[in-house]
């Protein structure tokens, strides 16, 4: 059974999987880790989701405002021995309906071009591939996505 619940990224939780999160992408960016390291500081999200899977913490997600009407989703992650239940998508589509209640209208994302799962995951919930947005212009190892929410 898997629970979600709303809180922010001071939360315990959440903080002891971004270190997770943190270790993994060290390895998949290898040296591009530095350039987007500084994008993913955690402090002062105040929209965050983590995902328990019978009391287990097992995935988390967030998102922060952009520009207005428009959140950057942000620290998408699943634990590898948990993927390919739902828990990435139950967590994104809490996502928008907490941004719907707070009147956005687009999200935003960046991941990178080797996280094959992740970009196929994103193409089916509906999100289509943009041109590179702010500090993601120009970089190639980048894929940037946009969806209109309903």
């Amino acid at each position: 059974m898997i629970t979600l619940v709303r809180t922010t990224s001071d939360n315990e939780d959440f903080g002891n999987l971004v270190i997770e999160l943190d270790a993994y992408l060290r390895i998949l960016d290898g040296e591009d880790h530095a350039f987007y390291a500084q994008f993913n500081k955690t402090s002062l999200l105040k929209n965050a989701i983590i995902c328990y899977e019978n009391g287990k913490v097992v995935g988390i997600g967030a998102y922060k405002e952009f520009e207005p009407n428009v959140a950057e989703i942000k620290r998408m992650y699943t634990l590898p021995e948990s993927r390919g239940k739902g828990i990435a998508k139950a967590i994104l589509t809490e996502l928008e309906t907490w941004a719907k209640e707070e009147n956005y209208t687009t999200f935003i994302l960046e991941t990178g071009f080797m996280q094959v799962d992740a970009i196929g995951l994103y193409q089916k919930l509906g999100y289509q591939i943009t041109e590179n947005f702010g500090q993601y212009i120009g970089v190639a190892n980048s894929v940037c996505m946009k969806k209109i929410i309903k």
